[in-house]
């Protein structure tokens, strides 16, 4: 008969673990972060931020006062009537012989005098109608967008063919090729005669609203189907199936359980799309006719053989990116979970 041997008093792998220190985790923690770290991040922030910065107070700067250099960043209301002398004083100050003259102290001044001429005058050009344009344009090919890009992600990601990386190469590969070598067949296409060795028939769109609709559809049509199709994907397969099984049909599945999962990559691509359509510049001018001009052709009123309106260009740049940076601040929160699904898995 064999005896039993009495258990050993050592500590179970169990309580070892619980007992045993925490582990240090990799890489640096928010409490251990470097004060070098936040200087280089605001050092960064500000570098980035300066172009944007000096564009919207050159919008409120005098033509003189916008092509100083070094540039006058600091605005003073009323800094050029305090300048000014007063009546019977002499303007120029009394000489000192012992004074340095000012380009050898290297001094200068970034004082400006802000003002609202430049403003004025871009409203006075009938800015409006050119934003209107800008807005019809981007929110109705926006909307033709998404009414065909959510069906054809659908379909890709989830109820796929055989050649599928076929189909999306194929939209993709649209943007290949360069605007300039599709302007002339455009032109050709949307005028009312169209080529005379084809039958002279035309679509007769150039000039009008519905014609840059439909190329600014065209132009972003592939980027909304491959952003929707990386967003469908990330849809768990069991949510789908279980919908399935309660009897939920196409339709259903799209509008009630899959479209609320991922509305916010739908709205980054409603951005990307809307940003794409307003900042276009070179199908505008070469499609569109005075009623239909849009801000970016606004701008070009500035740059003329004279030289370049630096204050009123930059007026009616602040005007023209400021709807765009309205929207991001608004729908912020929606755009950072779009543009990060699928960055953790």
């Amino acid at each position: 008969m064999q005896t039993a041997l009495p258990r050993s008093s050592s500590v179970s792998p169990t309580a070892s673990r619980r007992w045993a220190l925490p582990r240090r985790r990799r890489g640096v923690q928010k409490d251990q972060a470097s004060p070098a770290w936040a200087v280089l991040a605001w050092i960064v922030a500000l570098v980035t931020f300066f172009p944007v910065l000096h564009m919207v107070l050159t919008g409120f700067k005098h033509e003189a006062d916008a092509v100083d250099l070094p540039p006058r960043l600091l605005p003073v209301p009323g800094i050029t009537e305090s300048a000014a002398p007063a009546e019977g004083v002499s303007a120029e100050p009394a000489a000192d012989a012992d004074a340095p003259p000012a380009e050898a102290t290297g001094g200068f001044d970034i004082r400006f005098d802000p003002t609202l001429e430049q403003y004025d005058t871009i409203l006075g050009r009938e800015f409006m109608p050119f934003f209107r344009n800008s807005a019809v344009a981007s929110l109705g090919s926006t909307a033709l967008v998404m009414l065909l890009a959510i069906p054809a992600a659908y379909g890709l990601a989830l109820r796929p063919t055989k050649k599928w990386k076929d189909v999306l190469f194929f939209f993709i590969s649209t943007r290949f090729l360069p605007a300039s070598g599709v302007i002339v067949p455009l032109y050709i296409l949307f005028s009312a005669n169209g080529d005379p060795r084809l039958g002279g028939f035309g679509l007769d769109l150039l000039g009008t609203m519905r014609g840059l609709i439909i190329l600014y559809t065209a132009m972003n049509l592939p980027i909304a189907i491959w952003m929707l199709r990386s967003f469908f994907e990330e849809v768990p397969r069991d949510v789908l199936d279980a919908a399935r099984v309660d009897g939920a049909g196409v339709m259903r599945e799209m509008t009630q359980i899959l479209l609320p999962m991922v509305a916010p990559g739908i709205a980054a691509t409603v951005f990307i799309s809307i940003i794409f359509a307003w900042n276009e510049f070179f199908l505008a001018v070469s499609l569109a006719a005075v009623g239909t001009s849009t801000v970016p052709i606004f701008m070009v009123k500035f740059v003329t053989a004279e030289g370049l309106f630096w204050a009123k260009l930059a007026a009616s740049s602040t005007m023209a990116v400021l709807p765009i940076v309205l929207l991001g601040w608004i729908a912020q929160k929606q755009l950072v979970r779009g543009l990060s699904m699928g960055a953790v898995k």
